[in-house]
């Protein structure tokens, strides 16, 4: 196996773990809401809270990673994920299940942060889009079956068996980390913190308009995803009538579309150039939004008509996320860690928001998530038509 491949299985299992507590408890929302009397609003508060976790614990995990080395961020953040996945399991009320999941949030994102760095660390340019796209081509096994798994779970032992299953994943991680990943920071490379050297390299990037453009490019791109997670499985099982199983099945074929396209996408960068992808991509979400929320609000919203649109958005959000991330990290290699960690805090938090400001207007019906989507779209839209111009000066084909 090629060193490259190797990087992608270990690190696509390490970067799994995060998806994989999302996804896997999707099934259970409703049954959580109902044994747990809580509302569909405050529900979701399992989902739109652990993003908002996830992000701002990034701001800790980058320059830690940078200090550290690799490895002992992702002890840190499984032994919380662990810890969170047990507190949830035992969780007596839905504000116990909420705290538990900011808990396992806090410690997922690690995760995600130190693997955009280690990539960072071994690639740039096409290869390391290529390994990116690698990474989300393992991981991508989460939105393909944990759904699935969650739904036998709820049925051998109920929605706290779901909980149960991530500590295991979160012990397995642990072990795959000690024993398969080396570290790639060298010592003498190693930036020691200081809240002075952070605010340098967090001014260097918020006076960078094309790293924040692409950065909130991808936000946006995958805020569209998270409103989805966090309202798919009740308009599935309410306004279409589908079990926890054939939700399941629904979700699956939906991510589909994201993970072929997302394997296409280092091809079509080395081919055409990040930029254009990025413009494809963006502009090809957007129109696929408007188009399903024009059906949706015509009252053509059918299931069909659903799973249709949405496999082709997020076929389209599939080229955007990967070259966006790899793009926004390129020119910052020196503090590619804390570069890493803002990126993905602001990705992360405007995900949180945007399902947060979702959840009110839920009615059980398609109509208010998919206006959430489309409203993401566009914003994604405006702001790839703002930093453009600048992007087209900074960036070149790979």
């Amino acid at each position: 196996m090629s060193p490259l491949f190797k990087s992608a299985l270990v690190l696509g299992l390490l970067s799994a773990v995060g998806p994989f507590a999302i996804d896997m408890f999707l099934p259970a929302l409703p049954t959580i809401a109902a044994d747990l009397r809580a509302s569909v609003g405050t529900t979701q508060g399992t989902i739109s809270f652990y993003f908002m976790a996830f992000g701002l614990s990034q701001l800790i995990y980058g320059p830690l990673a940078d200090q550290a080395g690799r490895k002992v961020p992702i002890y840190i953040g499984l032994t919380l994920f662990i810890a969170g996945s047990v507190a949830a399991t035992l969780a007596p009320t839905i504000a116990a299940l909420i705290t538990a999941r900011m808990i396992q949030g806090a410690g997922a994102a690690s995760l995600m942060v130190v693997t955009r760095a280690i990539i960072r660390d071994q690639y740039r340019g096409y290869e390391a889009t290529r390994l990116m796209s690698l990474v989300m081509l393992v991981f991508s096994v989460s939105p393909m079956f944990a759904p699935l798994a969650g739904s036998g779970l709820i049925l051998l032992t109920g929605w706290r068996g779901v909980f149960a299953a991530m500590a295991v994943a979160g012990v397995v991680a642990f072990v795959i980390t000690a024993l398969l990943q080396p570290e790639t920071l060298p010592k003498d490379k190693r930036v020691k913190v200081s809240l002075s050297a952070m605010a340098r390299g967090a001014r260097t990037l918020f006076h960078d308009p094309v790293f924040l453009g692409l950065t909130f490019i991808g936000a946006f791109s995958m805020s569209a995803f998270f409103v989805f997670i966090a309202s798919a499985s009740f308009v599935y099982t309410q306004s279409f009538g589908l079990t926890p199983a054939q939700f399941s099945l629904a979700f699956t074929v939906n991510a589909m579309g994201f993970i072929g396209a997302s394997q296409i996408a280092p091809g079509l960068m080395r081919k055409h150039g990040a930029l254009k992808i990025i413009s494809l991509g963006v502009f090809g979400y957007a129109a696929s939004m408007l188009a399903l929320f024009a059906l949706v609000l015509a009252g053509f919203g059918t299931f069909w008509v659903m799973v249709a649109g949405l496999v082709a958005t997020f076929a389209f959000v599939g080229l955007v996320i990967p070259t966006a991330m790899v793009a926004s990290l390129d020119d910052h290699g020196e503090i590619a860690g804390l570069a890493s960690s803002l990126g993905g805090t602001l990705q992360m938090v405007a995900g949180g928001i945007m399902t947060a400001a979702a959840g009110p207007f839920f009615d059980g019906t398609p109509l208010p998530m998919v206006a959430a989507m489309m409203t993401c779209s566009l914003i994604a839209l405006i702001l790839l038509l703002v930093v453009t111009p600048r992007a087209r000066m900074r960036m070149t084909p790979f």
